[in-house]
C-alpha cells in the first residue's frame, strides 16, 4: 500500500485488455491507494480476461466501452454516472494500429489504417473528456499514455508516432479548455515496456536495448513505475500540474547520443 491515500475518489481506467496492459498496474495501485474503481474493456472478447484479473479486488465495476463508438461511450458514463454518481480521475491508456502498419515503411500506411490509428489512440480521449467532465464536479485529473515517438522517429512505431504526437497536443488543448473547471488533463511519456502489443513492433527488442544503453539510469523502466507516477498525477498532490508530458523513461529523452 503506497501512502497515497485516494479514500472516497471514484475514478476510471480505460484500456486493460490483459495483464501486460500498462493500464493493469495503473489500476492495481490506484486500487490499492482505496479508490473505488471501474475498469473498461473494449468488447466480449477481452469481458471474461479482466473479469478473471479482478477477482479478488473488491468493488470494481466492469464497464464494456468500445471507443470507436459514441453511443458506448455514453452508455458507459451513463452506467458510471448510475453507480458512482461523479468521478475524481480517468486515465487513457488506449492504443491501436494494424500490426503490418509497424512495420515497413510509414510511407505505405493505407488511409483506411491511418484513420483507424488516429481515431482510437488519440481522437478517442477527446469524447472520454467531454463525457467524463460533467461527473467531475469538484475538478478531477484526466491521464494519457504517450511515447516519445510523438516527436522522435521511431523506426517501426510508424503511425502510432503520429496518433501520440496528436494525442499530446489534445492533452494540452484539452488542459486549457478545462482548466476553468479545476480537471487537470497531462500524459505520462513511457519508456519502451513489454506489452502483447509492442511484441508487434519492428525492432522493439532493439529499441529497449538502445534505451537502457542510453539512459542516464542505464535501465529500462518498469510498468510499476509508470503505475507509481500515475498513482501521483491522479492525487492531489499534482493538484497544480496541468498540460504536462512528464517523461517516465530513466532519463533517456535528456540524452542528445
Amino acid at each position: 500500500m503506497y501512502t497515497i491515500d485516494l479514500s472516497g475518489k471514484n475514478g476510471v481506467v480505460f484500456g486493460v485488455a490483459n495483464e501486460h496492459s500498462i493500464a493493469w498496474p495503473i489500476a492495481r495501485i490506484l486500487h490499492q491507494a482505496g479508490a473505488r474503481l471501474a475498469i473498461a474493456y473494449q468488447n466480449e472478447r477481452f469481458g471474461d480476461r479482466v473479469s478473471r484479473l479482478t477477482e479478488s479486488m473488491k468493488d470494481v465495476l466492469l464497464l464494456e466501452c468500445d471507443v470507436s463508438s459514441d453511443e458506448s461511450i455514453i452508455g458507459a458514463f451513463d452506467e458510471m454516472k448510475q453507480e458512482f454518481g461523479t468521478l475524481d480521475f480517468m486515465v487513457h491508456s488506449i492504443a491501436y494500429a494494424n500490426r503490418d502498419d509497424l512495420k515497413g515503411n510509414f510511407s505505405e500506411t493505407s488511409r483506411d489504417s491511418f484513420l483507424m490509428s488516429i481515431d482510437i489512440s488519440a481522437y478517442s480521449l477527446i469524447p472520454l473528456v467531454r463525457y467524463a467532465a460533467p461527473l467531475m464536479e469538484d475538478g478531477g485529473s484526466v491521464l494519457a499514455m504517450t511515447f516519445q515517438a510523438s516527436e522522435r522517429v521511431f523506426p517501426g512505431y510508424n503511425v502510432m508516432g503520429t496518433a501520440k504526437a496528436a494525442l499530446e497536443n489534445e492533452v494540452r488543448q484539452l488542459s486549457q479548455e478545462y482548466g476553468d473547471r479545476n480537471i487537470r488533463i497531462n500524459a505520462v511519456s513511457a519508456g519502451p515496456l513489454e506489452t502483447l502489443a509492442s511484441r508487434g513492433i519492428h525492432g522493439f527488442p532493439d529499441m529497449r536495448k538502445i534505451h537502457a544503453e542510453r539512459a542516464p539510469l542505464k535501465r529500462n523502466i518498469t510498468h510499476e513505475e509508470v503505475a507509481k507516477t500515475s498513482l501521483f498525477l491522479c492525487s492531489d498532490l499534482a493538484s497544480g500540474i496541468t498540460g504536462t508530458i512528464i517523461p517516465v523513461d530513466a532519463g533517456y529523452h535528456i540524452m542528445g547520443i
